[in-house]
């Protein structure tokens, strides 16, 4: 993109951001002194007037505390400046995990990059960048990005291209095919120029000479609420990639931390969260993200009580409830105002006024709301996943989600109608089952179970000489979805399974996700223990190999699945981190692993099992986060609620987070 015409032109221009107890003085390099600055810190004090993208610095430095408020610079009126010569800094950095390798996203007539990392895992970045032509600052940003964090976009058959117009909304984030225009929309002759126009609610939108709106965009979204005339109530969306914390799980329960969310009086759109002691953290509602601080003040805090809402503005205040509930806590809003709840799917509204636990001693339920409220907010209000359903009204074809392979891969016919039935009840609708009969054949009981159900099935034999990891790869093969998940035929899947998946390897941005196998089930002994596995929602070197999903095209990258015989899960797991990608483990609700009485290849015996299992279980845990389905007083043990559960015995290890093959 070249920067003739009309723009204005400056030498250089400096951008710093930071929470404001960290901006200050910065040790700007002697070419850049005197330059004009920008400050985002989120709480005003910009420094001198932004540059509009009507204006070309030949050089730009910015300045971030931390590759997120690197981010925060794309919502920023700074981030439209045009530049060509860049210095990124990064002062506070930290490496996701040891095994990851960042890389540059693609930029324009790119004539030099040059990045210096820490010798460690904590340190300075510095990142140089050279282009031919002027580009805007933010896609500068968003190409430097996965260079420090990492980023994985949901995948799609089918999306639509998205232009913002006189704004920058803060959920476009680093989404492929999205721009920011100010002005008048350009417009091209040979294809319809935009798909969605994003624009300030009741302002049409202005386009480029004669062109005709329907000839220039197919819809126009409102970004900020209307008056008469709107045609759909505005929906809050959230940028989850950064929303999210990582290493964050907990604390639940009554006995954890509580905090209090109360607001300001008058026209003041200040808010605060207040604990025991005092002030934890206060923002204002027009603020586009939660900073880091805040994120770190509640780290102790389980539980957040907001007893009203003002009202005043109830878009704004709906996203701090949505990023209070990203950031790990369970909020609790009984009284939510109409106009509130009217920017809130049904279900993350309904989950926010429910009453909360009346048992105190009922940890597990306080975890399992915290953890379908996260859940709700992801799905409903995540930019991936609420965008096609904003447009799903122009855009009627348009896929909403993407497509998941469940592959089970089984010998054992005596186990297949319970793993079946397991992947048939998910929750997640776009789900295809593949199902490969591994030296037996189909019975006609397993043909009807096949005919009866609603999902796409793929159903596949193969002779009893090929080795697991091979009939992984055929089972891949056939499948058709964009990506893969693996079912084991002894395990318990709570109905929510596969969408955890799907959401943590958008949020984390990890190539494959998984669960720990932290639920275990021993057959001997009939009881179900809940053991240390490694924390939950963090990079890891291993996840269950029962619950492991992966893009189709990261798994064929890395070379697909190791054609041994054992060990396949594993197998994976190294090509993936040797290949410098991630590995993240999400929460382990809604998994059960199974140790069978008969025995397994690997068989550490069980008190490896029972070693730091604070909670026993007599038979399962009988919750409908792990797929009962009704209420029963079973009289004894610390639980719950009760119902059908899929139990199945088991002949794969993943209690070293790498099942096997038994030939």
């Amino acid at each position: 993109m070249s920067s003739r015409g009309t723009a204005r032109r400056l030498r250089r221009w400096r951008v710093v951001a930071g929470d404001r107890r960290w901006l200050g003085l910065r040790r700007w390099p002697a070419y850049m002194r005197g330059a004009g600055l920008t400050r985002v810190s989120g709480q005003g004090g910009r420094g001198d007037a932004p540059p509009g993208a009507d204006v070309v610095a030949t050089r730009t430095v910015v300045v971030a505390q931390s590759a997120e408020w690197l981010r925060q610079v794309l919502g920023d009126p700074v981030s439209l400046l045009k530049t060509r010569k860049v210095r990124l800094v990064v002062e506070d950095w930290r490496n996701p995990h040891r095994s990851w390798s960042g890389r540059l996203g693609p930029l324009p007539h790119l004539l030099s990059h040059r990045a210096r990392m820490p010798r460690g895992d904590v340190g300075r970045v510095v990142v140089e960048i050279e282009l031919r032509w002027s580009v805007p600052l933010r896609r500068i940003i968003a190409a430097v990005l996965p260079l420090l964090v990492p980023v994985r976009p949901v995948p799609a058959t089918a999306s639509v291209d998205v232009t913002a117009q006189d704004l920058i909304p803060g959920w476009l984030g680093t989404r492929p095919n999205s721009q920011v225009v100010t002005g008048v929309l350009p417009g091209n002759d040979d294809i319809r120029p935009h798909d969605v126009v994003l624009a300030t609610a009741g302002a049409p939108a202005a386009v480029d000479g004669d062109a005709e709106p329907g000839q220039t965009y197919g819809a126009l979204l409102a970004a900020t609420p209307a008056g008469a005339g709107r045609d759909r109530p505005e929906t809050a969306v959230v940028d989850i990639e950064y929303a999210v914390p990582h290493r964050r799980y907990g604390p639940f329960g009554p006995t954890a931390g509580r905090a209090e969310l109360t607001f300001d009086g008058g026209d003041d759109d200040g808010w605060r969260l207040t604990g025991p002691a005092g002030v934890l953290v206060a923002g204002r509602s027009d603020q586009p993200w939660l900073i880091e601080t805040a994120t770190e003040a509640l780290a102790e805090v389980g539980t957040v009580s907001c007893p009203t809402l003002p009202g005043r503005r109830p878009l704004a205040e709906a996203e701090l409830l949505l990023r209070l509930v990203l950031a790990g806590v369970l909020v609790h809003a009984p009284a939510l105002p109409a106009a509130v709840r009217e920017h809130l799917t049904a279900e993350v509204g309904d989950l926010l006024g429910a009453a909360l636990p009346d048992d105190p001693a009922a940890e597990l339920e306080w975890e399992v709301r915290t953890v379908a409220q996260r859940r709700a907010v992801m799905r409903g209000h995540g930019t991936p996943f609420a965008l096609p359903r904003l447009v799903a009204g122009a855009f009627t074809a348009l896929p909403e989600l993407p497509p998941v392979s469940a592959l089970l891969v089984t010998k054992r016919l005596e186990h297949v109608r319970a793993a079946f039935t397991a992947i048939e009840t998910q929750t997640y609708p776009n789900l295809e089952i593949v199902l490969c009969l591994h030296g037996v054949e189909p019975t006609a009981e397993l043909r009807n179970l096949v005919a009866a159900t609603d999902r796409p099935v793929e159903l596949l034999n193969l002779p009893a000489g090929h080795g697991f990891g091979a009939a992984m790869g055929v089972a891949t093969a056939r499948a058709r979805g964009s990506l893969v998940t693996k079912f084991d035929d002894d395990d318990t899947y709570g109905p929510e399974h596969v969408w955890d998946l799907v959401l943590a390897r958008h949020h984390s941005g990890a190539e494959l996700v998984g669960k720990a196998a932290e639920f275990v089930y021993l057959e001997s002994l009939d009881t179900t223990v809940r053991r240390d596995a490694g924390r939950a929602e963090t990079y890891a070197a291993v996840v269950a190999g029962g619950t492991m999903l992966i893009g189709r095209g990261d798994l064929e990258r890395v070379g697909g699945w190791r054609p041994v015989p054992r060990s396949v899960d594993r197998g994976l797991l190294d090509r993936v981190r040797q290949a410098g990608g991630l590995v993240y483990r999400t929460h382990p609700l809604g998994y059960v692993y199974h140790r069978r009485a008969g025995g397994h290849t690997w068989d550490p015996g069980l008190e490896y099992f029972l070693r730091g299992g604070d909670r026993q279980w007599p038979g399962l845990p009988e919750h409908p986060e792990f797929g009962a389905r009704r209420p029963v007083d079973r009289g004894d043990g610390p639980l719950l609620l009760t119902g059908r559960i899929h139990q199945r015995e088991s002949d794969t290890s993943t209690a070293a987070a790498a099942s096997v093959w038994a030939d």
